[in-house]
């Protein structure tokens, strides 16, 4: 089973690359968020234990977005792998999520990082907030923030999966599909 995190800051290329991933290994997308919207929707426990957090304004526990992982993962017990999209984003979720895939005699395979300095990421989602009309991505300053909270909260996951030798980066700056290529290169080894 091939799992894999896409891992890099907002505007890296994650949402493009991974619908490339997908298709060519034949993979499911796990996207908490698409997750916590589809858990609330159907009134499932773990749905509305997370819409108590939510309707708080108060961010949901790992425990339950961790739940609502394996939820689709043994839902789909006949895929081939799956990728990991948005999660997990600190240590704790990490080693929550790969004590979870223990469940299913299962790991993370490869951690890939694209790689983009801060100046493109600006460009980019200046560029992306003018057609896609998303609030976040039209002000610079919280463009900048958000890459701070990247560093300061995401970044060390890096840290955590190149300790256990999963992690490798990519060049994110050039044709998506030179970038694709690269991903695929590093794909190939272990698939």
């Amino acid at each position: 089973m091939l799992n894999l995190i896409l891992f890099g800051p907002p505007g890296a290329g994650k949402g493009t690359q991974s619908e490339k991933i997908l298709v060519k290994y034949n993979l499911k997308h796990i996207s908490t968020g698409d997750l916590l919207r589809a858990e609330r929707n159907a009134g499932t426990e773990l749905g509305n234990q997370a819409n108590e957090f939510i309707s708080k304004g108060e961010l949901v526990p790992d425990a339950v977005v961790i739940g609502m992982v394996k939820n689709f993962m043994a839902d789909n017990t006949d895929a081939k792998g799956f990728i990991f999209d948005g999660f997990p984003r600190t240590i704790a979720q990490a080693e929550a999520l790969d004590s979870m895939l223990t469940d299913f005699n299962t790991e993370i395979s490869i951690v890939l990082g694209l790689e983009v300095n801060e100046d493109e990421l600006v460009t980019r989602l200046l560029l992306r907030g003018q057609t896609s009309g998303r609030a976040d991505d039209q002000s610079e300053d919280t463009i900048r923030n958000r890459f701070q909270e990247y560093l300061n909260k995401t970044l060390p996951i890096q840290n955590y999966y190149s300790a256990k030798n999963k992690y490798f980066g990519v060049e994110g700056i050039g044709e998506i599909d030179q970038i694709f290529e690269s991903l695929c290169d590093h794909l190939d080894k272990i698939s």
